[in-house]
């Protein structure tokens, strides 16, 4: 009797779908999303009191490169329905930082600490720029090394609108230096996604001066014959959310997305 086929883990992630990711989570899952459910949208989940909310969605709206605005949901609602259907947000994300008085602490599920007052958004983010990259035969030295790579605070301010103001947080993934033109044509077809990186090359320029020291994320230097390539980051919201002071508040845990069902060519 011949043996049943086997599928092998690449091709499990290649057929994977955003919902088989939330799924998971609601069953203990709560690793990074990088490399997950490819040509999935992936988003940065930003949740805060209703009384912030309208500055807030301004704030995304002047500062579009970084803060993508995939969607916005109304007071106390679980669920983002344009983004995915069968969506709890309390439980369909990795992990979670919730912010109180300005200490975060990381927790799996959210259903102790939601409230009728709160207001999702989700924030588009760079892994959902992946799968174009490498239907282009890009390689993605992150993802091989199954990490999101390094995040920072860099010293150029975005536009405040109300209590929400703060630095431009940047993500760094170094490329082939002969790929830095096809990287960069390809991202900037997806805006949702931060578009194209607004800078290469040495991170000083951003007022980065420590590369090997993130505010988030891992190391993670170019190799010999690679260029490092900046793009605006979705965690600039939790830098504008931070400054606010806004006294409670829920992000994502970093790397820990929203997987949704939308596919990339859904939000050009």
């Amino acid at each position: 009797m011949s043996r049943p086929a086997t599928v092998t883990l690449t091709e499990m992630a290649e057929s994977e779908t955003g919902l088989a990711v939330r799924r998971a989570t609601r069953v203990g899952w709560d690793g990074l999303t990088v490399g997950r459910a490819p040509g999935h949208v992936q988003a940065n989940l930003v949740v805060l009191p209703e009384r912030f909310a309208d500055d807030f969605a301004a704030f995304c709206t002047a500062n579009p490169a970084a803060c993508p605005l995939l969607a916005r949901g109304t007071p106390g609602a679980v669920a983002l329905p344009t983004l995915a259907q069968d969506l709890d947000l309390r439980s369909d994300l990795p992990a979670y930082l919730v912010h109180e008085n300005g200490c975060a602490r990381r927790v799996g599920d959210l259903r102790s600490v939601w409230r009728g007052d709160l207001v999702a958004f989700a924030i588009g983010c760079w892994f959902g720029a992946e799968a174009a990259l490498r239907a282009a035969g890009i390689r993605l030295r992150h993802v091989e090394l199954g990490i999101q790579g390094p995040l920072f605070r860099t010293d150029r301010r975005t536009v405040a609108c109300g209590p929400f103001a703060g630095p431009l947080v940047v993500s760094m993934r170094p490329f082939a230096t002969a790929d830095v033109e096809t990287v960069a044509a390809i991202t900037a077809a997806l805006p949702r996604s931060h578009g194209a990186p607004i800078h290469a090359g040495d991170p000083a320029a951003l007022g980065i001066m420590h590369p090997d020291m993130p505010d988030w994320g891992e190391p993670l230097r170019p190799e010999p014959g690679e260029t490092a390539l900046f793009w605006p980051c979705g965690l600039t919201a939790l830098a504008a959310v931070e400054a606010a002071r806004v006294p409670f508040f829920i992000t994502h845990a970093p790397g820990a997305m929203l997987v949704t069902d939308l596919l990339e060519g859904d939000i050009r």
